[in-house]
């Protein structure tokens, strides 16, 4: 018994060392030479389906050009896009100084002269206290507006007109009415000059001659 199990052990050994004479052992040139290979195999195996479209290398030069393309027409986008909003700026900007114009003609204006047609000591006071009342609406027509800033309208339902909202403001505030009657020729307090009457209504802005006659009337009234 102890001689078979002797003979089986040794015979294990013998395996054991047989298994060890045959593992074979890789030089680091091997091993490398194995990486490489590999390393070759997988490249192969994702870049085969991309090979008609040439070297991975001219593809990625390729890329690299449209992206610098693309930030070259974005930067120049942004350029037009601000030089647009400086054109559009300056385009508001001269709306609003039309408009300011065409307010200053039919609002002020109107205000002023109605003011000093019925006797106000001084019309551009007057303006200036009930200016916030009189407004244009989106259509271009004069509105005078109450407390609650409302059109006004007068008992048969009319909208009341500028000349009547001053009328009615200097009756209810005399202290700003002046003691000396009024002429057809009403006579400006800030300059003493007589100052014609001018029907706005009449005037065409965009005639130079109807602008001469605004403006005289501005300068005679003492208008700034």
């Amino acid at each position: 018994m102890i001689q078979q199990e002797t003979s089986a052990t040794e015979g294990t050994e013998t395996s054991q060392t047989e298994i060890q004479a045959t593992e074979k052992t890789f030089t680091q040139a091997e091993v490398n030479a194995i990486l490489a290979k590999t390393k070759t195999q997988l490249e192969k195996k994702y870049t085969s389906k991309y090979e008609e479209l040439g070297d991975p290398d001219t593809l990625k030069q390729i890329v690299s050009e449209h992206q610098k393309s693309q930030q070259e027409q974005q930067l120049k986008r942004g350029q037009f896009e601000t030089v647009i909003q400086e054109l559009a700026a300056k385009k508001d900007a001269e709306i609003q100084k039309r408009d300011k114009v065409i307010e200053s003609f039919k609002v002020e204006t109107p205000i002023v002269d109605a003011a000093a047609r019925y006797r106000a000591v001084n019309p551009d006071q007057v303006k200036a206290l009930i200016r916030n009342s009189v407004r244009l609406n989106p259509d271009g027509e004069v509105e005078v507006l109450d407390d609650k800033g409302a059109v006004r309208y007068d008992d048969s339902g009319r909208p009341v007109s500028v000349d009547s909202f001053v009328q009615s403001w200097l009756q209810s505030n005399p202290h700003f009415v002046s003691a000396q009657p009024a002429t057809t020729n009403t006579k400006s307090n800030v300059t003493g000059a007589t100052t014609k009457k001018v029907d706005m209504k009449n005037l065409d802005m965009k005639n130079p001659a109807d602008r001469k006659i605004y403006a005289d009337y501005r300068k005679s009234a003492g208008i700034a």
